[in-house]
């Protein structure tokens, strides 16, 4: 079986676009992407709220791990919470 090929790195959007109209994604190794999601709707609300440092902590160490800001991963909980 032949190793498959890396992806490179692109120093725009112009550039992965073009590689994307024209590259075999077959022909590269695409183990390594992750889900990615965008957020497109105007934030115009806004919320203030206290918590006990030890959730604060948390949850900012819970959106490191998924390499996003801590207010993301607050306004996901919500959504998904509001959602069930």
């Amino acid at each position: 079986m032949k190793k498959k090929k890396k992806i490179p790195t692109f120093k725009t959007d112009a550039e992965a676009e073009a590689f994307v109209d024209t590259a075999n994604l077959t022909e590269y190794n695409l183990s390594g992407g992750k889900p990615v999601r965008f957020e497109f709707e105007k934030k115009d609300g806004r919320v203030n709220m206290r918590l006990p440092e030890t959730l604060l902590d948390a949850v900012r160490k819970s959106a490191k791990k998924r390499g996003i800001p801590y207010q993301r991963f607050i306004r996901e909980a919500l959504e998904h919470a509001v959602r069930k």
